[in-house]
């Protein structure tokens, strides 16, 4: 699937969050959307999934607009794993992910055969099979992360948005999760810090800064020291990693000039 964002603007309490940002990302690609906190990252996968209005600009899946699309209808076709998502803690795991398939149930049906083959499917990708009949509340931060991947799944959407799925979950974890994103038939895009893991797995990377996308292509073009220095305020060396890969070095924060010493006055200067 196709999503596209045409001149997409987004405000609250009369601040601009999201400015005139336009972006195609093609059917299967897997694009990282980067950014420093507060840079708009969240606000733009929120338009993009529908649960966010935008002030100005279109939404588009495969050419077409979803301003008047049902959430169910857009349920179907996009799903959308946010930070901190929460659920009830009487839950078990399976029935979390089970609510993956609510766009496809009548209000007061139950799950069917198909609804528990997706969700034994979903886990197993995710690699909580084993947990399934846990309580929720007893789950780790990255087990919970890795379920509502599941829940994501089990929607069985044709394009996948996340925002910074790998917090809460350990190296092993973070690669397992990029590496089902990259080989899924869905089109992804994916909030992420680390930029190293983000040039690794991700075909092109979207930069926002201040609410505006400032750069758009392969990893390689995008991730630049002086860029780096501009959005992140930091100072970083790009190199090339054992795979062939841009790798991010920091060696530290950029700091503003210490100011000059004020002058002492002289004795006797009022």
């Amino acid at each position: 699937m196709r999503i596209t964002a045409e001149g997409l603007s987004w405000s609250v309490s009369g601040r601009t969050v999201v400015r005139d940002v336009s972006a195609d990302i093609a059917p299967g690609e897997t694009v990282g959307l980067l950014g420093p906190n507060g840079s708009g990252k969240s606000s733009l996968l929120r338009c993009l999934a529908g649960l966010r209005p935008p002030d100005a600009g279109t939404v588009r899946y495969d050419g077409a607009s979803v301003r008047h699309w049902s959430a169910r209808r857009i349920a179907r076709r996009i799903a959308f794993v946010e930070q901190g998502s929460g659920a009830d803690g009487d839950l078990l795991v399976a029935d979390v992910v089970g609510l993956g398939r609510t766009p496809y149930r009548d209000r007061w049906r139950g799950p069917d055969a198909t609804d528990r083959s997706v969700v034994a499917a979903a886990l197993e990708r995710v690699g909580l099979t084993a947990l399934a009949d846990r309580p929720w509340k007893a789950l780790s931060g990255g087990e919970r992360q890795r379920a509502h991947i599941a829940r994501a799944l089990a929607q069985q959407p044709y394009g996948l948005l996340l925002d910074e799925p790998t917090n809460h979950l350990d190296v092993k974890h973070q690669l397992e999760l990029m590496e089902l994103l990259t080989g899924t038939e869905q089109t992804v895009l994916v909030a992420l810090h680390d930029l190293s893991l983000a040039a690794r797995y991700c075909d092109r990377l979207l930069l926002l800064h201040r609410g505006r996308l400032i750069a758009a292509g392969t990893p390689a073009a995008v991730l630049t020291s002086d860029r780096l220095a501009e959005v992140f305020e930091v100072d970083a060396e790009l190199s090339t990693d054992a795979l062939g890969n841009p790798a991010v070095t920091y060696r530290g924060p950029l700091r503003a000039p210490a100011a000059a010493p004020r002058p002492t006055p002289a004795k006797g200067t009022p």
